[in-house]
């Protein structure tokens, strides 16, 4: 049992050096002098008896506080695996359906059977809002679909999981591509990937926006997500001769509402690969599927 100096008590011990330096640090910003003690393999913090109520006061508070922000600190999110494989699969369907329509095969003409037309969506081949995601005017459209995509798809896919991403992803293309149906003139039509890759962006934003456990946050901080996703959308969505700005928009707030969705889905779900795999292949099958039926109805 350590001894203090007549006239001085013990207000602290631990076994930690750092924090027992930490706690001398905060009891001299009050003006309470005090000195470490190395003692039995420990440190001690002593300090005159007339303070010693007060500096058990500081260090009770002190650690409290510490106690209580570290309760607050939100969670680390988690990252889901398949991420880079969602968006493999993503770039090797475009790059598929590219090499099919410039060589016509089958004989089949893939573009008048797979661009979303408003009229015959409205009249039920609901199927060209899934081939419609596939097509592309030239290199470069498909290019910088290729590009943005793959980018938005990966950064799915870390918070979602890869095939939960993809589906929420695809599905809510084709949402898009529905609502810009609804809203164009029936002889209206569009092409491209740029509806599912602006949902990806409206997944990514929908989960930045959740609540999240923790100290209340700046206006700036909170929302900070929606305007950076309204500043890239600006940047890349209204821009081009042959911009559908209507499908940007729609692709992006359907991303916004199933995002929302998959981002509720129990974090057990995410974490499944088998949940993870049959997802992505219900992706997959989905758009091969409407293929299928967009050919076999132009045939």
């Amino acid at each position: 049992m350590y001894e203090p100096p007549p006239g001085h008590e013990v207000v602290f011990e631990t076994s930690h050096r750092g924090e027992a330096t930490e706690l001398r640090f905060v009891l001299e910003s009050v003006g309470v002098r005090s000195k470490l003690q190395q003692f039995r393999g420990g440190w001690l913090i002593i300090v005159s008896s007339q303070s010693a109520d007060q500096a058990s006061e500081e260090i009770s508070a002190y650690r409290s506080e510490i106690t209580e922000s570290r309760e607050r600190r939100p969670a680390v999110t988690p990252v889901y695996g398949g991420a880079l494989m969602g968006a493999f699969s993503y770039a090797g369907v475009l790059m598929l359906v590219a090499l099919l329509l410039g060589r016509s095969t089958w004989g089949l003409d893939w573009w008048s059977a797979g661009r979303m037309q408003a009229g015959l969506v409205m009249e039920g081949q609901f199927w060209r809002c899934f081939t419609a995601l596939t097509l592309h005017l030239d290199p470069g459209h498909i290019g910088s679909n290729l590009v943005f995509g793959c980018v938005f798809g990966l950064m799915a896919g870390r918070i979602l999981g890869g095939g939960v991403a993809w589906l929420v992803i695809v599905f809510s293309g084709a949402l898009g591509n529905w609502v810009n149906a609804l809203l164009q003139s029936a002889d209206h039509a569009s092409i491209g990937a740029s509806t599912a890759v602006f949902s990806a962006l409206g997944v990514l934003i929908s989960h930045a926006l959740q609540p999240r456990s923790g100290p209340r946050e700046s206006f700036l901080k909170r929302w900070s997500p929606l305007i950076g996703g309204l500043v890239l959308f600006g940047l890349t969505g209204i821009g081009g001769e042959n911009t559908d700005v209507t499908a940007h928009a729609t692709g992006l707030l359907a991303g916004l509402a199933l995002g929302w969705a998959g981002a509720a889905l129990p974090a057990d779900w995410l974490r499944s690969r088998r949940v993870q795999l049959t997802s992505g292949v219900v992706a997959m099958t989905v758009v091969a599927v409407a293929w299928g039926i967009a050919l076999a109805y132009s045939g």
